[in-house]
């Protein structure tokens, strides 16, 4: 397992690339990256065996961040979406593709870059899809976005699962939070032990070694 130190300028430059980021990653990076990885296992995320072995993380400001890229891992996307979405508090996690246009200004060299997609403070909200989906709609019209709208609905109602849902929401929006982010996260063996106190049915399970 390798743990690369990299800079936001190398993330402008990761045009095509996508990956998870966790932001105020405090104590023990590898026990970050090995605790992710049998999460990840145990859920169902990480699939066929496959687990990060290169990750990197950098400095965002006052934060220690990491990068689990998704080359070389199988995934179920989906249910990283909503993994994502029910475990944001704790975690801060986003996506590659929404950290550099949203925080860094966008990818350097990209020939046509796509609009910047809305912030969308979906974090938080009754998860029901149609209520979900009527927020993000919301938004997009607020931003004279009518027609893509009108596609992400029709995208989501046609789609086979919830979690396929989430991504097409993520396709048009940039799913937030109302809170500002956290300056600072514990280890996650101490995040790990407080979610263990404030757990509800959709916060995922911690695994045996990270109860330790």
């Amino acid at each position: 397992m390798n743990i690369n130190t990299i800079t936001t300028d190398d993330l402008r430059h990761m045009e095509g690339k996508d990956g998870l980021i966790l932001q105020g990653c405090g104590g023990d990076l590898k026990e970050w990256v090995d605790g992710i990885n049998e999460m990840f296992t145990e859920a169902g995320i990480l699939k066929d065996g496959s687990k990060f072995e290169d990750v990197s993380t950098f400095q965002y400001g006052e934060l220690t961040c990491l990068l689990y890229p998704f080359e070389d891992v199988k995934l179920d996307i989906g249910k990283l979406a909503m993994w994502r979405l029910q475990t944001h508090e704790n975690f801060g996690g986003t996506w590659l593709s929404d950290f550099v246009p949203n925080r860094l200004g966008g990818f350097i060299g990209e020939p046509s870059p796509e609009p910047e997609k809305p912030d969308c403070a979906l974090i938080g909200q009754d998860g029901n899809i149609f209520n979900l989906v009527g927020i993000a709609a919301r938004t997009l019209r607020e931003h004279d976005l009518k027609d893509q709208a009108k596609e992400m609905k029709d995208r989501v109602f046609a789609c086979g699962s919830y979690g396929e849902a989430l991504c097409i929401i993520g396709e048009y929006v940039n799913i937030t939070d109302s809170e500002a982010e956290s300056e600072y996260r514990p280890s996650l063996r101490q995040q790990i032990k407080e979610a263990k106190h404030t757990e509800t049915p959709q916060k995922q399970k911690p695994s045996k070694q990270q109860e330790r």
